[in-house]
């Protein structure tokens, strides 16, 4: 049996932006043909899952049902903006949503009746900035916050890691869980003082969740080393005191030195070292459950090999990666360092950490 379920259908070609957007379908292809064409092409580990199409009372997990029946009118009046700045839907777009919503049930479904060991989502439109009552930032429902509720509901998990590994903070999924100790919510990103506004260090949570959301917003044109560090020294310190469940990843590959959005600076080697380490965890932890959800990641010429050794990583196929790693400045070192320092500081109040 396959040990990696890749979730994916040519439906999510049919949400489109507007020409010049960087939510395109070209992202997911560039994906696609990757994996039917480049080096995991030969391997049995891995398969393609076909989603099915998620139900409204699915969305409602997370969702207002105002907020879905004005998406899904929009659409029906030939789209528009969803939001004030850059999230577009077309006539499409709500269905295809809800195939993506679809794929990251699937995702943790097939994971959890241990049809495969661990999968990937590779669905579009994207999810994290979507909140209860809103859209942004290109997202219309959270897939990866209703993949969340789900299996806190339907399997009674009590502990679910989240890691956002997007370049931008995961707003709505901070706030949909900011309250619960029932999922750790774990976020490395880009300074997060232009967009989206929240993601810094002592946002924690509240009630019964305070302590349960750490975030590390690195400076922009953080490298290889500093991001490492601190996901060596804070993020896996903390997962693994968690003891999770099941681990979700919010999997944004937009961190590389060569997107056109995100604004940090890693290599392909760092995402592979980052996706070894999710692996090995999920197996210590949660005895290898393990479902990873496509977000951001815009550059069409990387996108597809980062994808590729996360599905490696996963499914213990071979895939050599090969890249540049940009030269780390002092003055990001500095700005980086002294992050990790503060995150640290406030994170011992709930945390072991050196």
């Amino acid at each position: 049996m396959p040990k990696t379920a890749v979730v994916f259908s040519p439906e999510y070609y049919k949400h489109n932006p507007g020409k010049d957007h960087p939510e395109s379908a070209r992202r997911l292809s560039a994906i696609v043909n990757e994996l039917k064409r480049g080096q995991l092409s030969k391997s049995r580990s891995w398969q393609f899952v076909k989603p099915d199409k998620a139900r409204i009372e699915d969305v409602a997990l997370v969702h207002d049902m105002e907020y879905i029946r004005y998406v899904r009118a929009l659409c029906r009046s030939g789209g528009g903006l969803l939001d004030s700045g850059d999230t577009v839907v077309s006539p499409e777009s709500f269905e295809v949503a809800l195939y993506a919503v679809g794929g990251a049930l699937n995702a943790v479904r097939l994971v959890m009746q241990r049809e495969f060991e661990n999968s990937f989502a590779l669905v579009r439109p994207p999810g994290h900035h979507a909140a209860r009552f809103y859209g942004l930032g290109f997202c219309i429902f959270n897939n990866v916050a209703i993949a969340t509720k789900y299996l806190l509901q339907e399997f009674e998990l009590e502990r679910i890691l989240i890691l956002d590994i997007d370049s931008h903070h995961g707003n709505g999924t901070q706030e949909v869980f900011y309250e619960t100790d029932k999922v750790l919510y774990v976020s490395l990103h880009e300074n997060p003082r232009d967009f989206p506004g929240t993601g810094f260090v002592k946002e924690v949570g509240e009630g019964q969740g305070r302590g349960y959301t750490v975030n590390i917003p690195l400076p922009f044109r953080t490298v290889d080393k500093i991001y490492l560090k601190a996901w060596k020294e804070i993020v896996m310190p903390i997962a693994r005191q968690y003891k999770p469940q099941f681990i979700l990843v919010s999997a944004g590959l937009d961190c590389h030195y060569g997107d056109p959005v995100g604004r940090l600076s890693l290599s392909a080697l760092c995402y592979d070292e980052v996706f070894h380490s999710v692996v090995n965890l999920a197996s210590q932890a949660c005895n290898g459950r393990l479902g990873l959800i496509l977000e951001g990641g815009y550059g069409v010429k990387f996108i597809g090999k980062i994808a590729a050794a996360a599905i490696a990583r996963m499914s213990g196929s071979m895939c050599h990666i090969d890249d540049r790693v940009p030269a780390l400045k002092q003055s990001v070192r500095d700005k980086g360092e002294r992050v990790i320092e503060e995150v640290k500081k406030v994170q011992r109040s709930f945390w072991s950490l050196n």
